[in-house]
Parts: structure tokens; sequence; C-alpha cells
């Protein structure tokens, strides 16, 4: 019910939220540099996390236990992320910030995040068992224990699954469709989390209560699909960092709760490779720029998937490709449990 009220709410907010955006003129700007192709969507409504963000706290309210710890975690982290998002999009499209919230401010934003919440499962009793430990895939009752360093982890995970969404979403459809593919998949786990015989069978952690996280996860998969009847090719809203932050710090918490946060570099496998494709490029010109006067290039463009566009994949093509590997890698998270 949950994914079928955050679907049905898409519907009816999203039409009307996208009016709204295009009557204030909140487009997008298209950086100059990007793929020529990209040229047409200037002008595109932004902002349009605003619906991915009604579509999942609004079921979220109304179909989960709000007395549960983990879901209230999850509502000041998707609030908090989209909080900064929102800000950023605005001085970015509204007061016509070239670089929007300054790089250094969304930081401490999200390692804030970070800190709070560490902290918060780190000495609450209500996390004392487990409260610093991670379960390392494909080895079961597996666990490591990082002491202190779990907070830094926790920090370390927020901002760079934020972050790494944010990078992603530069493709109609492309972020929306990975969450949506991830949060199905975390759906499943935090529902074999929260009950004893099914984390028993599948030599996976027992987590009390994580199995109402699989009302948040559901809600989010709702509103990820819903998003997506608006922001398929041509694409009639961008989600912004409104959402693309908001939904990164949504999944980097959800790990965290349910002590997949190793897990998650492999179900979050395109996040990671788009991520990691920009700091190869920006450090490989760096390096061979201070070694030789010029810089070089390891993309044709980055993030990945730009690579990908210049060397004349259609747009389409790339997403579902994308897409398809998701899955994959999603399959293969999953089939983690219970293989040794």
């Amino acid at each position: 019910m949950a994914a079928i009220t955050a679907l049905i709410i898409s519907f009816i907010i999203g039409p009307w939220i996208i009016r709204t955006l295009k009557k204030h003129q909140i487009g997008e700007i298209i950086r100059k540099n990007g793929p020529k192709t990209h040229l047409s969507k200037k002008g595109t409504p932004t902002m349009g996390g605003i619906i991915i963000l009604f579509s999942v706290l609004i079921p979220v309210l109304l179909w989960a236990d709000l007395t549960n710890t983990y879901i209230n975690i999850m509502l000041v982290t998707t609030i908090w992320m989209a909080g900064i998002g929102f800000l950023d999009d605005y001085l970015k499209v509204v007061k016509k910030y070239k670089k929007g919230l300054i790089a250094r401010y969304k930081l401490i934003g999200q390692i804030s995040l970070g800190l709070i919440i560490g902290s918060y499962i780190f000495f609450s009793p209500e996390f004392a068992s487990l409260h610093s430990s991670t379960s390392i895939p494909f080895l079961k009752n597996t666990e490591i224990n990082l002491g202190w360093f779990y907070i830094p982890f926790i920090i370390l995970v927020i901002t760079g699954t934020s972050n790494a969404v944010n990078l992603t979403d530069g493709l109609d459809g492309l972020a929306a469709g990975l969450t949506g593919i991830i949060a199905l998949a975390f759906a499943v786990i935090s529902y074999i989390s929260g009950r004893v015989d099914f984390s028993d069978y599948l030599n996976t952690i027992y987590l009390s209560g994580t199995g109402e996280l699989t009302v948040y996860c559901l809600s989010f998969a709702g509103a990820m699909l819903g998003f997506l009847w608006f922001n398929s090719k041509p694409a009639q809203v961008f989600m912004g960092d409104t959402g693309s932050l908001a939904i990164g710090g949504a999944l980097g918490m959800l790990a965290i709760l349910i002590k997949k946060e190793v897990l998650f570099f492999l179900l979050g496998g395109v996040f990671v490779a788009e991520a990691l494709s920009v700091l190869i490029q920006i450090g490989y010109f760096k390096w061979t720029k201070k070694r030789t006067g010029t810089g070089k290039r390891v993309f044709l463009m980055a993030p990945l998937h730009h690579h990908f566009e210049i060397k004349g994949w259609d747009e389409s093509k790339v997403v579902i490709r994308f897409w398809i590997i998701g899955v994959l890698l999603t399959l293969l998270g999953l089939s983690s449990f219970k293989i040794l």
C-alpha cells in the first residue's frame, strides 16, 4: 500500500509541480562544456525532487509505525538532505548563483548529518548490541566491529552515496531508475533482517524493528517509479539536487541501519563507478599537467555516462544499459545471502 500510495501521489502532484516550476521559470541550466545533445534540455523544469519528497514522506506517515526509531531516522535523513539540495537548487536556479551552494557548506551539511546519526547509533542503548559493527557480504554471520571508527565510517557512507547519486543524475531517468532498483533490494533485506526466522535461515544479522523499513523502502520505490513517469526521456522535469541528494542520503542511511554498508558498494556499483570516474579524471588530469605541463584525460568526459554519450551511444541506450547493470549487481548482492 505504501508503494501504491507513493505512485498515486506522484501522478497527482507531478503535473501541478511541473506547471508551478514552469510558471516561475525554474529551469535547468546546461553547462556549455557538456555534451552538445544536452543543450536542447535548457529550461526544463528542475527541483522536481519535491515530487519525490512528498511521494515518499506521505505514504510513510500514513502506513509506517511512527514510533519506530528506524523510521524516524529515515524521515530525518530524507528531509535533512532534501533541505541541503533545495538550498543548492534555489541559489543556483532562482538566485542565479553560478555554483549554487558552496561545496564546503554542502559538505558541512552532509558531515553534520552523519555525525549526529552516527553518534546516536554509537551511544544509544537501543543499538548497544551491534552499534559499531558492519556485516561482510558472502560470509555468513560475519561482522566487523569498527569501534570508534564507525562514526567516521557513517559520515563517509552518507557523504559518498549522496554525492555519487548527485553525479549520476545527468541523464533522463538514470538516477531514478537505479535508486528504485536498489530500494526494492533494500525492502527485501530489511524485511529479512527484521525477522528472526528468515535472518537465522539466511545467516544474516537479526535487527529487531528493521522490518518496518520495508514500508519506507517500498514507498521510496513507488515514488521513484512515479517520478520516472515524468523524468523518462524526454524529461518533463529533473529532480535537481533537491532529489539527488535526498535519495542518495536515504540509500546510504538504509545501508547503515540494516548493517549492509559494504554490500551497498556492490548494489550501488554504478554509482561507485560514476563517482570514481570523476575522481580518476580529475586526479589524472592534475597529475599529467604537473608532470608534462599538459593535462590529459582518461575518459572522453566524466562522469562515466557522458563518456559513452561522446562515444556515440544514444542517451536512452546508456540509461537502459546502466539499469541492466544495476539489476545484475542487485541480483549478485541478493545472492550473497547464505552462499558461505
